[in-house]
């Protein structure tokens, strides 16, 4: 049994990487992101501010959230509804960065995180998994871009499906989000010390995935 931390801020790639190798690899791709994404949709429906910790902590501690995987995908269920599309709506990132911040949310997602990589081969990406969810994991890796590059990748994405965003708008989130990231006092976005570096910012996600492969390979051989 092996597992994999790919972490990195928003918008370099983890989730398509972590599926695409997961395949080849032929493990399982926990996203980590969509499990603190469906929190911040459960605030947002709740109608629970992000700002009051104490009140997302509570509504977060009797959270009815799932991970299934149909079809090799990972699917995200909140109160028994598949709102893995759902999750991915712009105005719920900047919440999601607010509530996984706060140390109830963390200490619920990790312990879930943590009970499945502990039964499974898997992938795990996020923002501390090498330096926090899974410190002793075989494999490490720090996904990164330039701000500017990973704004255009999340502006092309949205385009497609149909999300009205403009480009300046992602950029100034995605470089918030990383203050936020890097700044929060539990478990901040950090690259682990025995990680391996991928600036992607010239790569496509072929090449990522390939460069992660064969290091895996190699040592598994």
């Amino acid at each position: 049994m092996i597992n994999i931390a790919i972490d990195g801020p928003a918008g370099s790639g983890k989730s398509t990487v972590s599926e695409i190798l997961g395949k080849k690899l032929d493990v399982l791709c926990l996203d980590t992101g969509a499990m603190y994404r469906a929190c911040a949709l459960k605030c947002i429906k709740e109608g629970v501010p992000a700002d009051n910790e104490i009140e997302v902590g509570k509504l977060v501690d009797a959270i009815d959230l799932k991970v299934e995987y149909r079809k090799g995908a990972q699917r995200t269920v909140l109160d028994g509804k598949d709102v893995s599309e759902e999750i991915r709506l712009p105005q719920v990132s900047m919440v999601a960065s607010t509530v996984s911040a706060y140390a109830a949310v963390r200490k619920k997602m990790v312990g879930l995180q943590r009970e499945i990589a502990s039964r499974n081969s898997c992938i795990l990406n996020g923002r501390d998994i090498g330096t926090n969810v899974l410190p002793d994991a075989e494999f490490k890796f720090y996904l990164t871009a330039s701000p500017e590059v990973r704004a255009k990748r999340r502006f092309d994405e949205n385009v497609q499906k149909g999300f009205k965003e403009s480009y300046n708008d992602i950029l100034n989130d995605i470089i918030k989000r990383d203050e936020q990231d890097k700044s929060r006092k539990i478990a901040p976005l950090a690259k682990a010390d025995d990680a391996v570096l991928v600036d992607s910012s010239l790569m496509s996600v072929e090449e990522v995935v390939e460069f992660m492969l064969n290091i895996v390979t190699k040592k598994l051989k």
